[in-house]
């Protein structure tokens, strides 16, 4: 697996900040971000995804929090970012 580091929060701190990657094989993200409260989880739960699908979160995924400044360094299918060039 190679990951390629696509952005970090704008002006972060030391540590603790939401960071993207891309795994270059399979195009998967990979996203460190905060957790999503409860609340958060419960109204995702309520507002459901796909008719007739489980609304439980299982024990190997987790609901997170991704600021909209973040956005911007996701690929778009030209390979192209929000701000313009290819994250690197």
């Amino acid at each position: 697996m190679t990951l390629r580091f696509l952005g970090i929060w704008p002006n972060t701190p030391s540590d603790q900040s939401p960071t993207i990657w891309v795994e270059e094989e399979t195009g998967d993200l990979i996203i460190q971000s905060w957790k999503a409260d409860e609340e958060i989880v419960r109204q995702a739960q309520e507002v459901g995804s796909v008719p007739g699908h489980t609304t439980d979160i299982p024990e190997h995924e987790t609901v997170i929090r991704l600021p909209a400044n973040m956005l911007q360094f996701i690929p778009r299918p030209d390979g192209e970012t929000a701000r313009g060039n290819t994250g690197s």
